[in-house]
């Protein structure tokens, strides 16, 4: 029996050589199997076989010779297999790293709490991104209004969950993530602000004044250019004088029915003026700065409110005069809440149109206006009155870049010091109306903003043609 075994063993490890497929293999094994024990006889005696193992062994090298020797269509060498794209190595890592993914968004989205999560914040980051790209990339805002919700709702909502959930129990992440996100906000409102709209706004202002100094580089009213220590203006007119213009002084006569449209709006404005500076027990108190001056409103029937600025400069007039009513064309070299102004036509001695470019308020809520207003500048014996209001000029017709503005009848004067004529009194009568969609209250605040900020630098500008004199 034990010969049989071995002969069984022999006739499998034979098989296994010849290169068929498994099911064949066994297939002939079992067959073999069952051939050799249905050919032994009962009770024979296996030991006469022993003889046979030398021959058996003789058969299987003999095979094994041939196999190697002969071609056989079941040893045949079989074909590379294609070079897989991605090792099994490989794809473990990626489904791993998959599996971390999908367990953290589960984690911080699916199973949402707000006590450690932290998707909230960057939800928060997301929305602050997509706030400020619409406002300043998109529309190319003016003002810091975006930029001071965005940050004001990421403070709120920073310190309510520092103060409610459990970042700071969790690990160091907890504490950078809202730290971090805490100082960009306030770094991009500074950077707005300080940086951004205040650049931007200067940078516009200089490219207008030198724009408009290449277009009109002849003297505003005055026959000859203006030196310093000298003071050339209008001749002296008569307060309530009636006169045409040929009677009152030399040079220039309104010709056309246009020019003489202008020389009546330049009138009416130097009368409504005149009746403002006889009411003044009628102004009403508005605020005043630190310097001592103040701001008063009164009421003009058919023009609305006017407002009223009062300020006192250790200056002669005559100074004052030549900076502000003679010049107004180079005020915007020093006055930051004019960008351009630009003498379009001169009418007579005494009258002239301008073009005016208003420099944003109220921190860029109140969007820069344009104006056409027509001037009449008068010399008085006590004072020096620069009156005007809106007209229409043909040069300059309504711009889409701006919002065309409308003034009322007001202006500049500049009274002298019986007492002494190194002080004068300064007075602007402001009426306007800014058009647009603003709020009245808005428009009222940012008047009154506006003068003061315009005295700061006409005192600057006093003091910068003193040193000069010296």
């Amino acid at each position: 029996m034990q010969l049989v075994d071995v002969t069984c063993s022999y006739f499998r490890l034979l098989l296994r050589k010849i290169r068929r497929s498994d099911t064949e293999s066994d297939e002939l094994i079992l067959n073999i199997d069952d051939v050799l024990f249905q050919a032994m006889p009962t009770g024979a005696d296996y030991s006469e076989f022993g003889g046979s193992l030398p021959a058996i062994a003789s058969l299987n090298a003999s095979y094994s010779q041939t196999s190697l020797s002969l071609p056989s269509p079941y040893y045949s060498l079989l074909p590379p297999r294609e070079k897989k794209a991605f090792s099994d190595a490989r794809r473990t890592f990626c489904l791993f790293m998959n599996k971390s993914i999908w367990t953290n968004l589960e984690n911080e989205v699916i199973l949402y709490n707000f006590q450690s999560s932290f998707f909230d914040i960057f939800l928060l980051a997301v929305f602050r991104f997509l706030c400020l790209q619409l406002g300043y990339a998109a529309f190319q805002l003016r003002h810091w209004w975006v930029v001071a919700i965005t940050t004001l709702v990421t403070t709120a909502f920073l310190i309510a969950k520092v103060i409610l959930s459990d970042l700071f129990n969790q690990n160091a992440f907890g504490y950078v993530l809202p730290i971090i996100s805490f100082i960009v906000a306030w770094l991009e409102t500074w950077f707005l602000d300080f940086k951004v709209l205040t650049q931007e706004a200067e940078d516009e202002r200089v490219y207008l004044a030198a724009v408009n100094a290449a277009c009109e580089p002849a003297p505003l009213i005055c026959p000859r250019a203006v030196s310093d220590g000298q003071f050339y203006s209008p001749p002296e007119s008569l307060a309530g004088s009636e006169d045409d213009l040929d009677e009152e002084g030399l040079g220039r006569k309104a010709v056309t029915e246009q020019e003489k449209e202008f020389v009546r709006q330049g009138r009416e404005a130097m009368a409504v003026v005149e009746q403002i500076l006889t009411q003044e027990e009628n102004w009403k108190f508005e605020k005043t700065n630190e310097m001592g001056d103040a701001v008063y409103t009164l009421e003009i029937p058919f023009h609305g409110k006017t407002f009223i600025l009062k300020a006192l400069l250790q200056c002669t007039a005559e100074l004052v005069y030549q900076e502000v009513i003679l010049q107004p064309e180079k005020m915007v070299q020093w006055n930051r809440t004019v960008s351009a102004c630009q003498i379009l036509q001169r009418v007579d001695d005494n009258t002239m149109v301008s073009y005016d470019v208003s420099a944003g308020a109220a921190g860029g809520v109140v969007s820069p206006r344009d104006f056409v207003n027509v001037r009449r500048v008068e010399r008085r014996r006590d004072c020096y009155i620069s009156a005007g209001m809106a007209t229409v000029h043909s040069s300059k017709p309504n711009h889409s870049r701006y919002v065309r503005g409308e003034n009322g009848p007001g202006g500049f004067i500049v009274l002298k010091s019986s007492s002494n004529p190194s002080v004068c009194t300064f007075i602007w009568v402001l009426n306007t109306d800014l058009k647009g969609r603003l709020p009245r209250y808005l428009i009222h605040q940012s008047l009154a903003a506006t003068m003061f900020e315009f005295m700061s630098h006409l005192r600057q500008r006093v003091k910068e043609v003193h040193i000069s004199y010296r």
